[in-house]
This record gives C-alpha cells, sequence and structure tokens, in this order.
C-alpha cells in the first residue's frame, strides 16, 4: 500500500513538475534560460528546498496569474530549488482560489480590524448615491482580500521556510540514525562471526 502511495506521489510530481529542459525552452525565460540549466538549483538539499517552498508560497498568494515564473525568477537569485518553488505555487489554482479569496478577506478584515459600521456612516456622509455606496463597497472588500493575500503570502512563506526545515532536518537525522543502526548490525554480525 505505501508503495503505490510513493508510487503516485513521484508520477504526480513528475506529471506536474517542470523539467529543467522545458523551463529552459520557455519563451518567457529565454533571456536568462542559460541560469535553468544550472544544477545547483535543481539539487534538492537542506538549503534549497526550506527556499523553494516559501518561495513558492509567497508567489502563490502574491500573484494570481504566472506565479510559476515569478517563483523561477525568484528563486535564481536566492538559490532555491526551481522545480520545488514551482510546484508550491499549485497551492493556489484555479478550483482553490475562491476558497483562498474568502480565506484572504477575513484574515485582512482581522488584521486591518475595519469597522464597516464608521466606514458606511463616512460613505453616506459623502456621497448619497446607491451606485456610489455599491462601487466603494467593492473596493473595500477588494482591498481588505488583497491585503489578506499579502499577509497570507508572508505568513504562509515563514511557516513553509520553517516547517520545510524542520522536515529536512528530521529527515536527515532518521537516514543517519538509520545508517549507524545498520553499521552496528553489521559490526555485531563480523564480531559473532569471529568469534564463532
Amino acid at each position: 500500500m505505501s508503495t503505490k502511495r510513493k508510487t503516485f506521489l513521484a508520477d504526480w510530481f513528475r506529471r506536474h513538475m517542470p523539467s529543467r529542459e522545458e523551463m529552459a525552452e520557455n519563451k518567457y525565460l529565454a533571456p536568462i534560460a542559460h541560469r535553468f540549466l544550472s544544477p545547483e538549483l535543481w539539487r534538492f538539499t537542506r538549503r534549497s528546498v526550506p527556499r523553494g517552498v516559501a518561495l513558492g508560497l509567497f508567489c502563490a498568494f502574491i500573484v494570481p496569474l504566472g506565479q510559476i515564473f515569478l517563483a523561477a525568477f525568484m528563486a535564481l537569485p536566492a538559490r532555491a530549488n526551481v522545480p520545488l518553488a514551482a510546484l508550491v505555487t499549485f497551492v493556489t489554482n484555479p478550483f482553490t482560489i475562491p476558497f483562498w479569496a474568502v480565506v484572504a478577506n477575513r484574515v485582512g478584515t482581522i488584521v486591518l480590524d475595519i469597522d464597516r459600521e464608521v466606514g458606511g456612516a463616512m460613505i453616506e456622509g459623502q456621497m448619497q448615491s446607491e451606485s456610489w455606496r455599491t462601487f466603494s463597497g467593492f473596493f473595500e472588500t477588494a482591498g481588505v482580500t488583497v491585503f489578506g493575500f499579502l499577509v497570507l503570502a508572508i505568513v504562509s512563506a515563514a511557516l513553509g521556510y520553517v516547517i520545510a526545515s524542520w522536515w529536512w532536518t528530521r529527515r536527515v537525522h532518521a537516514k543517519r540514525a538509520k545508517r549507524l543502526r545498520q553499521m552496528e548490525q553489521r559490526l555485531d554480525e563480523r564480531l559473532q562471526a569471529g568469534r564463532g
């Protein structure tokens, strides 16, 4: 069962993760395509993975369209893992954007602590037109949502970096511990074989 899950995840990553050659041949990336072929940007290391996750999350929330290209551009100077940065941007996609828009609106409202009654009274005092109230109400909601997306971008990038760093460190320690156990086991077997 676990093998199937690993294969499914690996296949999904392979299908959705752009290859080095695909990104290098992209017409929008042509001026800096040669930089995408640098192997260090495609390796999974303890520094490049958290940076890739953080950049991908930041770009996913900060730009609704073209976030993959923004993440790829930002990954170059940050020396982040390019495919991971591009893949993480799929957190926001056409299916999840309505959900994230609602979350961003709520986050923006909480952070800004908007008092709708005071804002509404000011608009009524300034303009009596119903269409102006609707128009200004729309822009107030849109502004709160945009601010919420900005907050989500910053907070998710920071959390993504911390979680990816923690996960990478934990993974490395687990691999080392496993290797040490195997070495101890082999040494014990040799010592027992030498005694016998």
